[in-house]
């Protein structure tokens, strides 16, 4: 039986698809590896005559953060293959059969619905294109890469934990797989956006939604305007899913070392191991340090000697859904697939494509309505090249050369920050979006006319605005909109929140150090959050409360607006919060919701927009209820991190029966939705988990090679039960940061293990 379809998004399910391991099968109760200790890990390192040309030596520190010294550049990929297949082989196995739509061959047969939209999704549909035109350079850097991962597979014994579990064979890596998966990380935004709206569409006021929607997701301020930008080039050119992150560089005259200051962290979902790695390396043309995603040989966030980078997910407009409904059905091509199923038989599909790509309401996770079909039209769909994009950013050394390095950048969208060795910081867009029309679409469907005409030509990133040594001394982005553009870049950007926060802890202050960076980081302040808790405390001025209402109205009026452990003004507010949402709007109008607010993501801003539009009385009311309601409740919780929970655990620890063994600690945890320190999380009056936030964390000193500080939520290993694999939780927790040096002297001297790797023969 094919199951309900929903507008969940899909990587909501294919982390629940976890809980599928329950079906029967003895693997699954495969007992957790011994304890291993750094030494115990680095000894099974494959370090004998290998197949390169000269000998490579890579320094560990005690974190088992790796960095590789080589004396050749092809040597140096293949030895990053390796590390990558020591600390995360079985996650990458993993990422690799969901990016192909692999994941009930692992996780049986509920999962099938997954698999089918996955297929239809079809993350390497541009993979054979862009493979082959990939520059020679690129092609040697990702063929090495995935020889030194099938080298290490083939050598190891024992293989994680997750191979047994998860019914793994060893399968060799290609080139294809490193893009696959590229593609995957590189998982539009705007999904999560507009799936959910889908099955809105066939309400009677729709129109009205829409226009709200929109509206909502383009009051955005930009990171820099006209009088910043430097010489603009003419108009030409976002998922992992890199969905959010905060990144801010400072120009050297507000920095006390007299260098420039680069920080950032991403946001993506909150699991071990983190879907990043701390990798530092060297070799004749290559020398630099920073954050890879396992499986991708690319530094996405880090430096070099010259430069820093890092970024934040542009959201842009890189997707259409197109009505198809009514197109002639030769203009339809269909391709039957089957989804391998463990523990059952397999399912046989049909996926359908059209001149606007796949026909993504085929697709079982995606809710639109009854008799619409629609396609999916995604940039991510075309052949583009982010892997020399990258790999030549890394390479950089000075402004020109790092804007001249996204010519080739599609997806995802990025705001890329940078900062120099000289002092100098810029910012600019890496994206290749469509010309359409500058102006909100007029449904979330467009019709194939429009879409055919919006999709012949581009603007790319080389043509688009740009930010460089702005007067201020400083650039700043966080999902928000980078700039005004005579194209539209996107559609749903971020609330101001985060990128106004950092704008005002940098304002009118000199002399920051690299500490002050990781304060700003770790900020959990909220001004949209204090700014409702003082209107709607206003609302009711004057009016008789219970004794226990008012017992909650002083503890949100004493409330700061900052999200901290130990804040109980936090929890009341929340609990409040929780209670007036279905006292305002009421839950039933009509046999439907009066309201989409509680239905949407993003929802407080346009909860805002309807509190000072109501009626005073109306409001009044509301606050007085909901202020009631939620007095039973305060006495639940301490304070905040009694509430909002950090759940450090294993995907698999969602799975029933095995599940415990998979998760290893539950811990207070600042912060909240639109917080800098993000931890985000739903309307509740319940003890909930943040599910989504900061994950890992970057600071750079372009005063000195040696100033950059990371640190993971989690450690560098995912082999389970090993020393590292959980060692930076508590310097995560407690805003600490490890110092990863650049210049291989000091490396040599700071990381006390080392592997020596020979050349065969």
């Amino acid at each position: 039986m094919r199951a309900r379809k929903s507008g969940k998004s899909l990587i909501a399910w294919l982390a629940s698809g976890w809980g599928i391991l329950a079906l029967p099968g003895c693997a699954l109760f495969q007992p957790l590896p011994e304890p291993t200790t750094l030494e115990d890990r680095l000894s099974v390192f494959p370090a004998g005559e290998l197949p390169i040309e000269k000998p490579i030596t890579i320094h560990w520190d005690r974190h088992q953060i790796p960095f590789i010294e080589a004396e050749d550049d092809g040597d140096l990929a293949f030895a990053i293959g390796l590390v990558h297949a020591h600390l995360r082989l079985g996650q990458m196995e993993f990422i690799r059969r969901v990016a192909s739509g692999r994941l009930a061959e692992m996780a049986g047969p509920l999962a099938t619905d997954i698999d089918h939209s996955l297929r239809v999704l079809d993350f390497s549909r541009a993979v054979p294109a862009s493979e082959q035109a990939l520059p020679e350079e690129t092609r040697m850097w990702l063929q090495r890469y995935v020889d030194g991962v099938n080298y290490y597979q083939a050598q190891v014994d024992p293989l994680p934990h997750e191979f047994a579990v998860l019914g793994l064979e060893r399968e060799p890596w290609s080139i294809a797989d490193v893009l696959t998966i590229g593609r995957l990380a590189s998982t539009d935004f705007n999904w999560v956006a507009i799936f959910p709206l889908l099955k809105l569409r066939k309400r009677p006021d729709w129109p009205e939604i829409w226009q709200r929607v929109l509206k909502d997701g383009q009051a955005s301020v930009t990171s820099f305007n006209g009088d910043d930008i430097g010489d603009p080039l003419p108009s030409l050119l976002l998922g992992s899913s890199r969905t959010g992150s905060n990144s801010f560089a400072v120009s050297a005259r507000k920095s006390a070392s007299g260098g420039a200051l680069m920080a950032n962290d991403p946001h993506v979902g909150l699991s071990v191991p983190n879907v990043w790695l701390i990798v530092g390396y060297k070799s004749p043309s290559h020398h630099a340090v920073g954050l890879m995603i396992p499986g991708v040989p690319l530094i996405t966030i880090g430096r070099n000697p010259e430069i820093a980078w890092g970024g934040t997910n542009l959201r842009a407009a890189s997707s259409d859904l197109v009505d198809v409904s009514n197109i002639p059905t030769d203009q339809i091509r269909s391709r039957d697939e089957t989804v391998r199923v463990r523990w059952w038989f397999g399912r046989d599909i049909t996926v359908r494509e059209t001149e606007f790509g796949p026909v993504i309401s085929d697709a079982p996770l995606v809710n639109g309505v009854d008799g619409e079909a629609f396609a999916l039209k995604w940039t991510g769909h075309e052949p583009s090249d982010e892997s020399t994009a990258l790999l030549r950013a890394s390479k950089a050394k000075d402004w020109e050369s790092f804007r001249e390095a996204f010519a080739t950048h599609a997806v995802p969208g990025l705001n890329m920050l940078y900062a120099d060795q000289a002092g100098n910081i810029g910012q600019l867009i890496a994206v290749k979006v469509p010309d359409r029309e500058n102006g909100p679409p007029p449904d979330l469907l467009r019709p194939p006319e429009a879409a055919r005409d919006s999709w012949q030509s581009f603007t790319a990133s080389t043509e688009l605005p740009y930010a460089f040594n702005p007067e201020r001394g400083y650039l700043a982005s966080a999902n928000n909109r980078p700039a005004r553009t005579d194209v539209p870049l996107g559609l749903f950007f971020a609330p101001d929140d985060r990128v106004e926060r950092i704008s005002e802890l940098l304002e009118g202050q000199d002399g920051l150090t690299w500490r002050d960076l990781a304060r700003i980081q770790q900020d959990v302040y909220q001004e949209s959050a204090d700014e409702l808790r003082r209107t709607l405390l206003a609302a009711v001025d004057g009016r008789a409360l219970t004794q226990e209402a008012e017992r909650i109205r002083d503890l949100i009026r004493a409330w700061d607006g900052a999200y901290r452990i130990d804040s109980r003004g936090a929890v009341a507010f929340e609990l409040f919060l929780n209670a007036f949402v279905p006292a305002f709007y009421g839950n039933v109008e009509d046999g439907q919701e009066a309201s989409i607010v509680p239905q949407l993501r993003g929802a407080r801003s346009l909860l805002r927009e309807d509190i000072e539009a109501a009626d005073k009385e109306r409001l009044a009311d509301a606050v007085v209820a909901a202020l009631s309601a939620s007095a039973p409740d305060i006495d639940k919780f301490a304070e905040w991190g009694d509430f909002h929970r950090l759940h450090v655990a294993h995907p698999m620890g969602m799975a029933p029966l095995i599940g415990g063994r998979y998760r290893f600690g539950e811990y207070p945890v600042s912060g909240s939705n639109d917080t800098l320190m993000k931890s985000a999380h739903a309307i509740t009056g319940e003890r909930h988990a943040a599910r989504y936030g900061t994950n890992s964390r970057h600071i750079s000193d372009m005063s000195d090679s040696d100033e950059n500080y990371f640190v993971l939520l989690g450690g560098q290993d995912g082999w389970l039960n090993s020393a590292n694999f959980l060692d930076q939780l508590p310097l995560w927790r407690n805003g600490e940061y490890v110092r990863v040096p650049l210049r291989p002297e000091t490396v040599r001297e700071a990381f006390p293990h080392k592997t020596q790797l020979d050349p065969a023969g």
